[in-house]
């Protein structure tokens, strides 16, 4: 048995997760991979506010980041000292932790509009404190390498989903439902190199901010919120203007383009909040339904994961618009796939730890756009 924890915390600041998963090599490419425990911490207030200014300034404050990047180490050891207390294990039972950090900035483009074209992507993280507080070696930064390669460094869970739910004779769609929607859409035979993943546009990320605006709390639990509005139709048209859904594949994106003030240039100003918050959600339905038929792929089932997996009125409604193409494609639960679809992020970045302590590749060209395999993350020692 090797046991690897993984740790996430997404764009939409709703928490830290932290997976422990048994992942043991199973041939020279392959491993065993079973998911033990879990946990989905809270961000304390304090920490979510500062890491929400500090994805919203021109200029960071190095105090602020450093302040930052230490808080989050230690909620991260605070959170693996419990996760194995309650599975009674020590961290010298443990190989490694994959810490993926907190994004701050992902521009897989650079900016257009200035002298300084270069690609980057900024994950906020203190690896060094992690491993001085846990005493488990660490694997961590693990985008930048695909970056460097001539990749989007995103996403990067669709090498482990493929590990995980590949199908021996259909096609298999996973939909992540983060800050960012992201798919993973799995060809029969487990056939890596025909992997198809990508960011298909805003989910969390403008719905919690528009609901945190309007309603004063981050979450419109059950999309309940957006229930009670109308969407309107001229508003949502303009939304899927945006260049980013007409953008060819390879392609990955982030808060950098949705955002408030985005969405404010395409209001009026006499729009009632619920209506915006429910043209907000098609947005999010709408955007997926689209990039799944610009595929060309007829999947056999879709599961959704992530935070907006909990949003009824979401997957209410994209259960519907799914049924309506040429062929219905069902919903299927993660748990139905055996999975904890909060913690399938947290378990793909164990994984990827796994991946670097055995100098594998972790990340999928056909995905990414990198120039080949590469092995992702840098290692610190306990």
């Amino acid at each position: 048995m090797a046991l690897y924890l993984g740790l996430m915390t997404g764009t939409s600041l709703d928490g830290l997760d932290i997976a422990l998963l048994d992942i043991t090599p199973s041939s020279p490419d392959h491993e065993r991979i079973r998911f033990i425990d879990g946990l989905d911490l809270p961000l304390p207030e304090t920490l979510r506010t500062r890491l929400w200014q500090l994805m919203h300034c021109d200029e960071a404050c190095f105090a602020d980041l450093a302040a930052a990047e230490k808080a989050l180490a230690e909620l991260a050891a605070s959170a693996v000292t419990r996760l194995l207390t309650r599975q009674q294990l020590s961290a010298d039972d443990v190989t490694a932790i994959g810490s993926h950090g907190q994004t701050i900035e992902h521009r897989p483009y650079g900016f257009s509009d200035r002298p300084c074209h270069t690609p980057y992507t900024l994950q906020l993280d203190n690896p060094s404190l992690l491993a001085e507080l846990c005493g488990i070696p660490v694997v961590a930064d693990f985008r930048r390498r695909d970056l460097a390669a001539g990749g989007q460094a995103a996403p990067l869970a669709p090498a482990f989903h493929a590990a995980l739910f590949s199908q021996p004779d259909q096609w298999h769609g996973l939909l992540n439902l983060g800050g960012i929607a992201n798919l993973t859409l799995l060809p029969p035979q487990n056939s890596t190199a025909d992997v198809i993943g990508f960011d298909t546009g805003p989910a969390n990320c403008l719905l919690d901010a528009w609901h945190a605006r309007h309603r004063g709390t981050a979450v419109d639990q059950d999309g309940q919120w957006a229930a009670s509005g109308k969407v309107i139709p001229d508003l949502l048209e303009r939304l899927l203007s945006a260049d980013y859904f007409r953008r060819p594949l390879p392609k990955s994106t982030g808060r950098e383009d949705f955002h408030l003030d985005w969405l404010a240039q395409h209001l009026t100003g006499d729009e009632a909040p619920a209506d915006v918050q429910a043209t907000l959600l098609s947005l999010t339905v709408e955007s997926i339904v689209q990039a799944l038929e610009q595929t060309g792929v007829s999947l056999a089932a879709l599961t959704p994961c992530g935070g907006g997996a909990r949003n009824g009125a979401l997957l209410t409604q994209l259960e519907q618009r799914l049924a309506q193409g040429e062929q219905a494609t069902p919903l299927v639960s993660c748990a139905d796939m055996g999975w904890n679809a909060d913690l399938l992020e947290a378990s793909a970045f164990a994984w990827l730890a796994a991946r670097r302590v055995l100098e594998r590749p972790g990340n999928l060209p056909s995905v990414t756009g990198a120039s080949g395999p590469r092995v992702l993350g840098g290692l610190y020692a306990r």
